[in-house]
């Protein structure tokens, strides 16, 4: 939304749709009806001889610049006194075939100018509105920083529409950012509920906290869940004694950012093969990739280690184990699978939903 990012207020919901500030367009259409106006002047001027005013006690026939300017201004708004008038035959044709077109065109500039803020703001309103409404279910970003553009490209990466992100922030760079990736932002404070509210944080499923600050993450994590007691809670913190405090405020999840980069780091010096193979696995579409997926009704009964997916994680009634662990022996409907695969998909190792595979949850 061109001129967004000077408008933006705090808590301000802006959608992604592109369209041009009501300002914006006042000013241009101002400027182009100001351009009719001295364009008719100098063409009045330039044939004075060709005018006679009428109320001129000296009795002259043509007509100086101030009165090109007051005939012009009375003539486009259609008042038309009468005491100035071309007398001139060409001065009355290039009334009828110039001056007349632009009193038009300058009467649909002022006119519509007045309409069209009218109406772009309507639609606007109206467009929030009805978004409002369809949200539902969504996914809320506070923080669009490095962690979160992240974040949200993850999401997007793995089959989440956009249409269901929204970003709250409080940075105009990050509305810009966020605009141009076509996401719906909220500008302001996540601390505050009426900026939370206005993301729909309320009906959203879940909620992911990146914040530049711990305790910008608390405070944002304390209202979300204020707001939504069933919404699943992600916050990234940059120190590991702040963890137990984010937990206490209501995150399901919390990823430190510092220590996981100070582990990588520490593995790089160590042992640069493995800390490529790490970094591998967190860079998402080339090399290897870490994903979740359903299990198959061929793949019931089988252990983890025959599968061809290199399992490393089982996912059973809402706990994880280890692969070798012996609750997970054997696969069983319900279950879902934590694998490392290659990013591009192969014959071998199919994609559950890609190929026509059966899922071992589905109806017999």
């Amino acid at each position: 939304m061109a001129g967004a990012e000077a408008k933006a207020g705090t808590g301000q919901l802006m959608l992604p749709a592109s369209t041009r500030s009501p300002w914006w367009e006042l000013t241009r259409r101002v400027l182009m009806a100001l351009g009719v106006l001295v364009a008719t002047v100098l063409l009045v001027y330039l044939d004075r001889d060709g005018y006679r005013d009428t109320a001129d006690p000296h009795g002259h026939s043509g007509v100086g610049l101030i009165d090109a300017i007051y005939y012009t201004t009375v003539t486009l708004s259609t008042t038309g006194y009468g005491d100035i008038a071309p007398v001139a035959d060409h001065s009355r044709l290039i009334n009828a075939f110039v001056v007349t077109p632009l009193r038009i065109a300058f009467l649909v500039l002022l006119i519509g100018t007045t309409l069209e803020v009218l109406a772009a703001q309507g639609r606007e309103r109206l467009r929030s509105a009805r978004w409002r409404k369809h949200m539902d279910q969504h996914v809320v970003v506070i923080g669009y920083g490095t962690k979160g553009r992240s974040a949200v490209e993850t999401l997007v990466s793995n089959g989440l529409s956009k249409d269901e992100v929204v970003i709250v922030d409080p940075s105009t760079v990050a509305l810009g950012e966020a605009h141009a990736g076509g996401f719906a932002v909220v500008t302001g404070d996540a601390s505050r509920r009426d900026v939370l509210r206005r993301a729909g944080v309320d009906r959203a499923r879940q909620v992911i906290i990146t914040t530049a600050r711990d305790d910008t993450a608390v405070l944002a994590t304390l209202t979300v869940r204020q707001l939504n007691p069933d919404a699943y809670i992600v916050a990234a913190v940059r120190e590991q004694d702040n963890v137990p405090l984010v937990r206490q405020s209501g995150a399901d999840a919390v990823v430190t950012s510092s220590d996981a980069v100070g582990r990588l780091v520490g593995l790089s010096a160590i042992s640069p093969p493995l800390a490529a193979v790490l970094e591998d696995l967190l860079t998402y579409g080339e090399g290897l990739e870490v994903a979740e997926r359903e299990l198959l009704v061929s793949e019931v009964g089988k252990a983890p280690q025959s599968l061809p997916d290199q399992v490393i994680a089982v996912l059973r009634d809402e706990k994880v184990y280890r692969y070798f662990d012996p609750t997970v022996t054997q696969l069983a409907r319900g279950d879902r699978l934590v694998v490392v695969r290659p990013s591009r998909e192969l014959p071998w190792a199919p994609r559950p939903g890609t190929h026509g595979e059966a899922l071992a949850d589905d109806s017999a």
